[in-house]
């Protein structure tokens, strides 16, 4: 015979003291695990939000980013005949030649100086990337100092708005117009056009190529076929493969280190549980007593001690899981620490997410409420029953 759930909870509610501190230190221990977790996975969507499958990138062979890249001017024509690239509507090949760069630029709110990733880009760049829409001012003039600016970068950089003046390369760049990329790692640099951006740079090559391909099914037999090729010396990678290796390293920094100060902060509250319920137990020997003597077995009270710590435990799982869900209205800054440009993004909160906090608030509840429902499942009925 199995207690009845209302039991349980008429039990903890009648300890309402207790129940609510064990239930706060859950709720602290869940908000700060869902936060790492929406931290990590903001930072992944918003690098592999930049590439999509149709898209190859082209880098030097044992480079990691674009930054350490390099492409000739003779690899990139190699590149631009390539037959398996996509054709648009003008029978045009979509493939660009990109330059990339850091520069270093004051902040708006501290002033403190932070590394921006500029890009110079080719006319085409601008269908070969996906989701690029102006939204003020207007597209940069190939041939003239000016730039375009994502909108997160403008927001958060000195001289970075509409209208102002960026400088480096010992160039003043013009700021035409403020772009946004459906929250992807574009809205953290700065373009222009690419032979404008090379003789300020100091670069005589491109640091990167990226071609739309024809039949994105073939990418395997396009890779193999380029790499073999002597003259070229270089590695291609699907587009979303590229971004995503770059998050990786910095989102699994941030998931350890939360996960460890997660699991620190999870056993102060397995023991707040544990003291609860085992305080349940030793005021409630009586009451376990007189179950036990009407029938209850010693399975059905531990299932039942062991349901209210569960119960508090998901009460503090959803409260911490709610109390993290704001956080998407923030928004953070980082450093990437494969390009050490800066990079700004959300929180973001997906269902596995949410699966995977109600799971961590279930096994808290298991730890916290298993040895006090052994304890309860083993008290004699005789001496329970003389006790005071």
């Amino acid at each position: 015979m199995a207690i009845p759930l209302k039991y349980s909870i008429r039990s903890l509610l009648a300890r309402r003291m207790t129940m609510i501190l064990t239930v706060f230190g859950i709720t602290l221990v869940v908000f700060v695990f869902t936060a790492v977790l929406m931290l990590a996975t903001g930072l992944q969507k918003t690098l592999v939000g930049s590439g999509i499958d149709e898209n190859a990138i082209v880098i030097r062979e044992s480079s990691n980013t674009e930054i350490q890249s390099f492409i000739t001017r003779y690899q990139a024509g190699v590149i631009q005949t390539l037959p398996d690239i996509a054709l648009n509507a003008d029978g045009q090949s979509m493939v660009t030649g990109e330059v990339v760069a850091l520069i270093s630029k004051n902040r708006r709110d501290n002033s403190r100086p932070g590394n921006i990733m500029v890009r110079g880009i080719q006319p085409m760049s601008l269908s070969v990337h996906k989701d690029i829409n102006l939204t003020s001012g207007r597209i940069f003039e190939f041939g003239q100092t000016e730039i375009i600016v994502g909108k997160r970068i403008a927001e958060r950089f000195q001289g970075c708005g509409l209208g102002e003046t960026v400088t480096f390369g010992m160039t003043d760049w013009k700021v035409v117009g403020i772009f946004e990329t459906g929250g992807s790692s574009f809205e953290s640099e700065i373009w222009g056009d690419v032979e404008q951006f090379l003789p300020a740079l100091g670069r005589p090559v491109f640091s990167s190529m990226t071609f739309r391909l024809k039949d994105p099914a073939q990418f395997s037999q396009v890779r193999d076929r380029v790499k073999s090729d002597p003259r070229m010396t270089v590695d291609l990678k699907r587009e979303k493969q590229y971004y995503d290796d770059q998050s990786r390293q910095t989102a699994t920094f941030i998931r350890v280190l939360g996960i460890v100060i997660s699991v620190v902060f999870s056993l102060g509250a397995i023991i707040g549980a544990m003291i609860t319920m085992y305080a349940a137990v030793a005021n409630r020997t009586r009451e376990i007593a007189t179950m036990r003597a009407l029938g209850f077995q010693r399975p059905s009270i531990l299932l039942g001690f062991l349901t209210e710590s569960i119960v508090i435990s998901l009460v503090g799982g959803a409260l911490g899981l709610l109390a993290a869900s704001s956080l998407q209205l923030l928004r953070v800054s980082t450093i990437n620490w494969d390009t050490f440009s800066d990079l700004t993004f959300d929180f973001a909160l997906t269902p596995n997410i949410v699966v995977t906090v109600i799971i961590f608030s279930l096994i808290m509840g298991l730890l916290g409420g298993f040895l006090p429902a052994v304890r309860a499942s083993r008290i004699k009925i005789i001496e329970a029953l003389r006790a005071e």
